[in-house]
């Protein structure tokens, strides 16, 4: 009993070096955090609750509600979610998809996968290049559609400077969604699988009952990261369109920088927080959705 009642203020002693320990190794990352992301944070939710950044008086929701008035933010945020319930779905069906036929042995495998990964490589600058080349007036899509007999379009300034947009956000985003699929894929056992086979199961039976709930983690993760991308996509659209596109590609990355330009931080500010709140709320429920969709599986 007097050896144990001695040894348990030696742990005790141990946990709280420990401890201390931890947090000075940890002292660097939390100021860090603090500094440029906690603090920061705080101002901007300072700058939407005032009327100036001069007189600094208290304005409480005035902000958020002449936010909400405001046509041009109404428009921006339109088309960004249009542009994200398009584009991220899209993103997660076809790089499942493609995952899965690579993963079957087919001839040229591996330059199929450097074809899908070489986007990643690609500077922004040049792809957009790409972009207009191929879908200017006098650009290549266009100069097809001559030669078959079609009206060119001036694709950047029509109803279909979206789909051009989405194109473009799936050309670039595919390949890396594609590597985590892949190597989610590899990781189920295959003794399930064999198994499974000789049980007579079907592929898409395979497919729904046990690799689909291998990779659900996975799917949720793509998920999260496509949309984070596709709040991203305002430098190609920027690049080949400018400050003020045509309405459908008027995103609200565009409406903050024009709002930044013009130094009316309390409306910058506003929407900042309007569109973190969105992506909190968002993320949250797939979160949600994860979490359920695994009691289920695993049910």
């Amino acid at each position: 009993m007097e050896m144990s009642k001695k040894k348990e203020p030696k742990k005790n002693k141990n946990n709280i070096k420990k401890k201390i320990r931890s947090i000075v190794f940890l002292g660097p990352s939390i100021i860090g955090v603090i500094v440029f992301f906690i603090a920061p944070f705080m101002v901007v939710i300072y700058y939407s609750l005032i009327d100036s950044v001069i007189n600094r008086q208290p304005v409480g929701l005035d902000n958020y509600i002449k936010v909400f008035g405001n046509s041009a933010f109404l428009d921006a945020s339109k088309n960004t979610a249009v542009f994200s319930l398009v584009a991220v779905p899209l993103a997660i069906v076809l790089s499942l998809v493609m995952s899965i036929i690579l993963e079957q042995n087919i001839p040229m495998k591996s330059m199929f996968r450097t074809f899908f990964l070489s986007p990643l490589m690609v500077p922004t600058a040049s792809v957009v290049l790409i972009w207009q080349v191929l879908f200017d007036y006098h650009g290549v899509v266009n100069e097809a559609a001559k030669f078959f007999g079609q009206t060119p379009v001036d694709w950047l300034k029509s109803d279909y400077s979206q789909i051009v947009v989405v194109i473009l956000f799936l050309w670039k985003n595919l390949g890396y969604n594609m590597v985590l699929f892949m190597a989610a894929l590899a990781a189920i056992p295959k003794d399930l699988l064999e198994v499974s086979w000789l049980d007579g199961a079907s592929a898409w039976k395979q497919f729904w009952y046990i690799k689909f709930r291998y990779i659900t983690p996975t799917i949720f993760f793509v998920g999260i990261m496509s949309l984070i991308n596709s709040f991203k996509v305002f430098r190609e659209v920027y690049l080949l369109s400018g400050d003020y596109p045509y309405d459908k590609l008027y995103m609200l990355q565009h409406f903050m920088n024009n709002t930044f330009r013009s130094l009316d931080y309390q409306k910058l500010s506003t929407a900042a927080i309007i569109m973190c709140l969105f992506m909190i709320v968002i993320i949250g429920f797939l979160f949600v959705i994860e979490k359920k969709l695994g009691e289920d599986l695993e049910g």
